[in-house]
């Protein structure tokens, strides 16, 4: 990239640069103008400077023809103008100042927002070369970058480029150019008020920009320490479980304290030598209206200088510190975005960085891999240049089962990750198909091979989402938009190819369904219920659906079909004796394996201050306690459980199981509840302030009498929970129908999961196997009803989370072998990808990849040499040198590197 700013931003902009210029140049007669006018304000429209009597009149806007009397020999005029008296002129002079402040308020409001789109369009292509080198930057060097440090330099740094961008060129010619007229006014009107002038100025120009260095260099040290704050806050969280896991939080606090310690010492120093600045620049500029007042009074006394003329230098020189001023300015804004430039250029120019050329998404991948894999003299080092792998000579058949085997740091990883070509070597020629992996294109690299590594990342987005990324390699069918969008994109598309940024369209189809072997949408979707089968995740895409929601307008035959398997499910369990089970939802019962919170709403909460456990909190909830008398009963309740739970909890050590079973009460709140149920029991409940009283109320809305049997809830608790459920209901519907999706028999509840859509009810506390026998039963009828796919579908929905945080480590690793599988590489190469998962798991994962790649090429990198069996060739690798290599029937029991490391598992 190009390491002056300056050069930059001309190079990136030099025809919107030139285009305001011509503006600003143009805009400086018309200041020039508004400058001398006041004078003529002053001298002939009000002391009527010409007029020799209230009847005489002057000319007005006579406008001579430059040059005419020179070429001609006679003054010839454009207009001859008119015959004003001393009122008209001074009514004349006045507007036409007025139209000169529009014409000036114009061109600054169009110079400045035309700079303005310039800075904000060259900032943009800034942080789109910076995100794009990003892209290209070699995977070694991208594990030494820190996250959260990249991410703030381009969001953060070059933040302040993006308003300096407009001012680079045009604000010194801008503010100069009027700096400078308003100078030679002042000249022209008094050459000693004009040199006082000029002098100050120079003063001002020389000696501020030199007291600003310093805070400058301040300003980078702090920018410095700022990022490297960043980077440590985003160790802290990517850190988080080690540091609760040894005890660390106050070390990292005195480290944190310690930065942040020292970005307030640079910053108070900044304030100081700042405001030190400040108070000095003010003080030169007001030292000149001072003398102005003082010298050009005793010249307009004396007659040297005319009142007319007084006013107009004063008017000019206010607006002259202005300008200077904002030229100062500019000069430390210069210096200081050259310095934010240059920190940031500086750590986005890696010593080898990929060409564009290879990232081309109309690059050719040529035709499949078929051969072999061919390293020569290959060297692979670590992030501190020491050699891991040394001078490796090696030849893989790509359509063979290849298993690569050693102990630890043998260099068995890396051997792997310079094969798929992703991962260049430090010295030697890696060949794929006989073609140099330095020179080939990520269209080859990247949909030729797959390269599934220990500890996968997954971007932010749905299960099917994720499946789909390794298809999504260029667009394939535009997007399909209506005409008023096409406007819109068009107009969009031209600012985009102005920054600079690239014209693909992220809402266009990219998915290659070819590379899929597939022909459209409807079958992609059977692809990837394959391939989670394959990786063995199935079942938890199943899971997920079932806990997911759809929108019965958007669905409604699924939504039908689950109204179905709702009644199917109930008559299911009434053939088999198992209705006990499951106590189904009535409007007119209490359903006593539901929490008592979930009784009185009856629905699923849509709006979170309409949740069970938030009643209490919840004005129509309460007027609804209020008028059936249920209010009283809960605070009776509360004051139960929470001297029952004082009482069991009162000897044991938090974390008993106990306080999982009764989760009324944190270990932590009890004291808190052990003093309230004394106060009550001192004062009465009535007695109570209405804050404790909503303690107490809080506390029953989380019980379930078929779970806890504390026999709190009788038929006479039932019936007022009942009266008091319809009343919310009722007030529900008035006042906030959308805030709770309510429980119906014949309709889908768009709010609830799609379990809880099919059972319809609650699963029976204390009943074997209850939870297991129901899954079974939905599972049996949804695959009587063949709904099995449309709940796969819904798991396929399932948002993953950030990094795949939502998902457990085992699944985050299938779901990345699911995703390497759906692009069906000509090689696929896999470096302990399943070490984390079970036995039995693993192998029956590897039994299922090995089947599903039968006819493609699979290097895989094991953490137990004993799994080499199930491949055709094994590469053992022992302190960074391949030590045997070939068929596994020919080095098993051959006493040689195999079996040792098969002997140490």
């Amino acid at each position: 990239m190009e390491s002056n700013l300056f050069r930059y931003i001309w190079r990136h902009s030099r025809r919107e640069q030139l285009g305001i210029l011509f503006l600003v140049a143009l805009s400086l007669p018309f200041y020039f103008l508004s400058l001398n006018l006041p004078k003529d304000i002053v001298n002939r429209g009000i002391q009527g400077q010409g007029f020799a009597g209230p009847t005489d009149t002057q000319t007005f806007l006579r406008t001579p023809v430059p040059l005419s009397e020179t070429l001609s020999g006679e003054q010839l005029y454009f207009y001859d103008g008119m015959q004003l008296d001393q009122t008209s002129l001074l009514l004349s002079l006045s507007f036409v100042f007025l139209g000169l402040v529009i014409a000036n308020g114009l061109f600054k409001f169009v110079i400045n927002t035309s700079k303005g789109r310039m800075g904000e369009r060259v900032l943009r292509r800034l942080r789109y070369q910076l995100v794009d080198r990003i892209l290209r930057f070699p995977l070694p060097h991208l594990r030494r970058v820190k996250q959260a440090e990249a991410a703030t330099m381009v969001k953060d740094e070059v933040e302040p480029l993006g308003g300096f961008i407009g001012d680079a060129f045009i604000s010194p010619a801008f503010l100069g150019g009027q700096a400078l007229t308003a100078m030679v006014f002042i000249m022209a009107q008094s050459f000693w008020l004009g040199g006082i002038a000029l002098v100050i100025v120079l003063v001002q120009a020389g000696l501020i920009p030199k007291l600003r260095i310093p805070i400058l260099r301040l300003g980078k040290r702090r920018q410095l320490t700022a990022r490297e704050l960043a980077g440590r806050v985003g160790e802290l969280v990517d850190g988080g479980l080690e540091i609760h896991a040894h005890d660390t939080s106050n070390l990292e606090r005195a480290d944190i304290s310690d930065r942040l310690g020292k970005i307030f010492e640079i910053r108070y120093e900044i304030f100081r030598r700042k405001f030190f600045v400040k108070f000095l620049n003010n003080f030169l500029s007001q030292l000149t209206p001072f003398i102005f007042y003082a010298v050009g009074g005793v010249l307009a006394i004396q007659g040297q200088l005319d009142i007319g003329a007084l006013v107009a230098v004063i008017a000019a020189y206010k607006d002259l510190p202005g300008p200077v001023k904002e030229l100062i300015d500019w000069e430390q804004r210069r210096q200081d975005v050259q310095i934010k430039y240059d920190t940031v250029i500086e750590q986005f120019q890696p010593p080898v960085i990929l060409e564009s050329e290879r990232q081309n998404p109309d690059a050719d991948p040529g035709p499949p891999l078929r051969q072999s894999v061919d390293l020569r003299n290959v060297t692979v080092n670590d992030d501190g240049d020491t050699p891991i792998l040394k001078n490796v000579d090696l030849s893989l058949p790509i359509p063979a089962r290849t298993a690569i085997v050693g102990a630890g740091a043998s260099g068995k990883s890396q051997l792997a990750q310079v094969a798929t070509g992703l991962f260049l070597p430090a010295g030697g020629t890696v060949l794929l198909d006989g073609r140099d992996t330095t020179n080939l294109p990520e269209a080859v690299t990247g949909r030729r091979t797959a390269y599934v590594g220990p500890e996968s990342y997954l971007f932010p987005g749905s299960v099917g989402d994720t499946l789909l990324y390794a298809l999504k390699h260029r667009p394939i069918r535009a997007a399909e938009r209506a005409a008023a969008d096409d406007q819109a994109k068009d107009a969009a598309d031209r600012e985009t190819a102005a920054a600079g940024n690239t014209l693909l369209d992220p809402e266009a189809d990219w998915i290659d369904y070819d590379a899929a072997g597939v022909d459209g949408a409807a079958a992609i979707r059977q692809r990837m219920v394959a391939v989670l089968e394959t990786v063995d995740m199935g079942t938890d895409v199943y899971r997920f659906g079932l806990s997911g929601t759809i929108d019965p307008n958007l669905r409604p035959q699924t939504a039908q079909a689950l109204l179905e398997a709702r009644n199917a499910l109930a008559v299911r369990l009434q053939a088999q004796d198992l209705q006990g089970l499951v106590e189904p939802f009535d409007t007119d019962r209490y359903n006593s394996n539901a929490t008592l919170g979930e009784n009185l709403l009856f629905g699923t909460p849509i709006d979170p201050a309409f949740a069970p456990d938030q009643l209490a909190d919840n004005r129509i909830a309460r007027e609804a306690m209020q008028t059936t008398g249920l209010e009283a009963s809960l605070v009776a309740m509360g004051l139960q459980i929470a001297r029952t739970m004082v009482e069991i909890f009162a000897d044991l050590e938090p974390g008993h199981p106990f306080f999982e079973q009764f989760s009324f009460i944190d270990a932590e709140e009890l004291p808190r509840y052990k003093s309230l149920v004394a106060q009550a029991d001192k004062v009465g409940l009535d007695a109570l302030p209405d804050g404790q009283r909503r303690q107490l109320k809080r506390l029953p809305l989380d019980y379930v009498e078929a779970r806890h049997r504390l026999e709190l809830v009788g038929p006479e608790i039932e019936r007022l929970v009942v009266a008091t459920r319809h009343e919310l209901d009722r007030r529900i519907v008035r006042e906030r129908p959308e805030a709770v999706e309510v429980f119906d028999p014949e309709r889908y509840n768009a709010a609830a999961s799609l379990q809880d859509n099919i059972l319809f009810g609650r699963i029976a506390h204390g009943r074997a196997n209850a939870v297991t026998r129901i899954a079974a039963a939905i599972a049996e009828v949804l695959d009587r009803l063949d709904l099995r796919a449309s709940v796969i579908d819904v798991g396929l929905e399932y948002q993953v989370g950030v990094a795949g945080k939502r998902l457990s480590a085992v699944q985050r690793q299938k779901l990345a072998l699911g995703r390497a599988l759906m692009k069906r590489p000509d090689l696929l190469v896999i470096d302990q990808a399943t070490a984390i998962m079970d036995g039995q798991t693993e192998m029956r994962i590897m039994d299922n990849v090995l089947r599903e790649r039968a006819e493609g090429g699979v290097i895989w990198v094991l953490h137990r040499a004993q799994q080499a069996s199930r491949f055709d060739r094994v590469v053992a690798v022992e302190a960074g040198q391949i030590a045997e290599h070939g068929r596994y029937d020919e080095l098993a029991g051959a006493n040689g590197a195999l079996d040792r490391l098969i002997a140490d598992d």
